[in-house]
């Protein structure tokens, strides 16, 4: 993307309160192990208050509190009392002791506690002690681990085989655990569905042509619960199609992660637009590429950003803690309202595009790392492949590069290597057609063999970065008289890029959902001259979309693209109308489908987008 990285914001540490502890009502009260969300790393906590005392005997109280997100089936409490100290009767739970060890077990009824849900029980004792070295579970009643007894580790991500339309089988490597695995809970989109002794499963009652997620997590002998797999996803067979796929008319739309903050655009608004529904793709930009490998982009909007249940796309909050929020854990909970959708992480982009001269120098160590951070086990299941937005191999952008014209094959050659048969691979490349421009630097059509797509950036051909113009349109779909310069267009591009050996299924037309413009132009057609760039929301030169269809409505078209001049400024940009027009054109090209650049440029209501869908069919 032609686009220069907007400045994020400063990450905000997430202050987390302790929880105030209730006063008691007499001197001798006593609490035993509550914790901060921050310090609790398993799944329950209990509580301990003396809620009477009257001198040859006390009333005590615990509480036991489900903070983690799957159901608890059972509990057990454990704790050590002084000798002089006894429990003599107890209710809402089944109380013993071994010695000064005290043990107590959930009755029949009350053992089941769902996320957040607590239960209370109570006894009547004698003598002044307190409890002590308390366990919920084997593990301790503040959330911690059991000094001794580690939980057990993460089990492997599950593999899927034997997918029908109802059912698949389910297979991981075991955990490890210094006391030994008792046994391991299956989550099915989070959800426990069964509790098994093995390391395979077999579910069943599935939906056919239905999208879903599985991990799993290990338990100890003393029932000490590890952390959770990493997810597979997996897709019963039969239902009804799932929507376009790279076969079909491909519909993608980039997705910042830098738009969360001062845009407050979130994946949520994909669908509140009504965007998702008329998408087959997104890209999700950018990650970034330094020290010859793919590195997180933004490591709190990724991956950590809490949602709250207004902004989240399934009307659930965030919780502390869950394994994993932020963008990544939004975009699932979309491809889970909306399974026909495919996502791709970007790497590189204007900004970040340095890093990729020093990678390829092991392109297969290259190809490896990002193919581990893409498949991490936390978000595995979110991302469908990988893009790489190198601007540009063997030529210049915002930094030069020289590693000669076969760079770009032997880049997508590794990456298809790494990342098999099945998962995309795509470029965003550029449109520069001129002779002996980027086009002409290096070999895309040699590494077209590799590739699902090319994502052709047939935008920003001409902007205010010429200071005085001559204004011109920034999106041309066609050369016209007066053009500031021969091979700046899109059909030109998508005519040398054919003439180099991509199929035109490989080839997505690029829409900006942006204008650029200038100030101090008197003239209303293009050619005009101007004093500098027109002033922007986020920066000179460029204003969304949303912004200019009232600010500056289009009073003009050439080359296919919108034009428009208001007071002293002209801007260019594309239209619903000159969408469909486009993409009229692009289906006569017989072109893989379109591309933009980026959702928070449209309309409340996806204008641009719908005009993309309709115009594609």
């Amino acid at each position: 993307m032609r686009f220069t990285l907007r400045p994020r914001h400063r990450r905000h540490s997430r202050h987390r309160i302790t929880a105030g502890l209730t006063t008691l009502l007499l001197p001798l009260a006593s609490l035993v192990a509550l914790a901060t969300p921050a310090e609790a790393a398993t799944s329950a906590t209990a509580t301990y208050t003396k809620t009477q005392d009257w001198g040859s005997g006390f009333e005590g109280k615990w509480t036991v509190k489900n903070t983690g997100t799957t159901s608890l089936d059972s509990w057990t409490v454990q704790w050590d009392f002084p000798a002089d100290t006894k429990v003599t009767s107890a209710w809402d739970a089944d109380v013993t002791n071994s010695g000064t060890r005290w043990t107590a077990k959930n009755k029949a009824w009350n053992g089941a506690l769902a996320p957040g849900a607590s239960v209370t029980f109570g006894f009547n004792g004698t003598g002044s002690g307190a409890p002590a070295n308390c366990t919920l579970n084997g593990a301790s009643c503040d959330g911690g681990s059991v000094p001794g007894d580690a939980p057990p580790t993460a089990p492997g991500t599950p593999s899927a085989s034997d997918i029908t339309n109802t059912s698949v089988k389910l297979s991981w490597t075991a955990a490890t655990d210094d006391k030994g695995v008792k046994n391991y809970d299956v989550l099915r989109d989070g959800a426990k569905v069964a509790t098994v002794t093995g390391t395979s499963y077999a579910d069943s009652g599935l939906t056919a042509g239905t999208d879903y997620s599985y991990s799993v997590q290990a338990r100890d002998t003393a029932d000490q619960t590890g952390p959770v797999s990493g997810a597979r996803a997996v897709r019963t067979t039969g239902g009804t199609d799932p929507g376009p796929g790279p076969g079909d008319q491909v519909k993608l739309g980039y997705f910042t992660n830098w738009g969360v903050y001062g845009r407050n655009y979130h994946v949520k608004n994909l669908d509140t637009s009504g965007s998702a529904a008329k998408i087959t793709h997104i890209n999700y930009a950018f990650g970034n590429v330094q020290g010859g490998k793919c590195t997180i982009g933004d490591a709190y909007a990724d991956y950590d950003k809490a949602y709250t249940a207004e902004q989240s796309v399934d009307g659930k909050a965030d919780t502390w803690d869950q394994p994993l929020r932020g963008n990544f854990n939004q975009l699932r909970k979309l491809k889970a309202k909306y399974p026909h959708i495919k996502v791709i992480w970007s790497f590189g982009g204007w900004t970040w595009s340095g890093g990729f001269t020093d990678a390829m120098k092991n392109p297969a160590a290259f190809a490896k790392s990002c193919h581990d951070l893409v498949e991490d086990p936390r978000w595995a299941d979110v991302f469908d492949g990988i893009d790489l937005d190198w601007e540009y191999p063997n030529a210049c952008g915002l930094s030069c590069d020289s590693s000669g014209p076969a760079v770009m094959k032997t880049m997508m050659q590794a990456f298809r290597s790494e990342f098999g048969p099945n998962a995309l691979v795509t470029a965003a490349i550029t449109a520069d057609a001129s002779s002996g421009g980027k086009i002409d630097s290096a070999d895309y059509g040699g590494a077209a063999q590799y590739t699902d797509w090319y994502n052709v950036m047939t935008y920003d051909f001409f902007g205010a970065w010429a200071k005085t113009g001559p204004t011109a349109p920034h999106s041309p779909l066609t050369s016209y008289p007066g053009i500031p310069q021969q091979g700046f267009n899109s059909a030109e591009a998508i005519a040398k890029l054919k003439a180099k050996g991509v199929p035109a299924k490989k080839l997505l037309l690029g829409i900006g959902f942006y204008g650029r413009g200038w100030t101090g132009v008197t003239q209303k057609e293009p050619g005009g001259t101007a004093t500098g760039a027109a002033a922007g929301t986020y920066e000179a030169g460029i204003e969304d979309y949303k912004v200019l269809k009232s600010k500056c409505p289009a009073n003009g078209v050439v080359a296919g693209t919108a034009y428009a001049h208001c007071g002293t400024d002209w801007w260019s940009y594309d239209t619903p109308a000159t969408i469909k027009s486009k993409m009229t054109w692009a289906k006569n090209q017989a072109l893989g489908g379109a591309f933009f650049w980026e959702f928070s440029g449209d309309t409340t209501d996806g204008d641009l987008v719908s005009a993309i869908n309709t115009g594609l069919g």
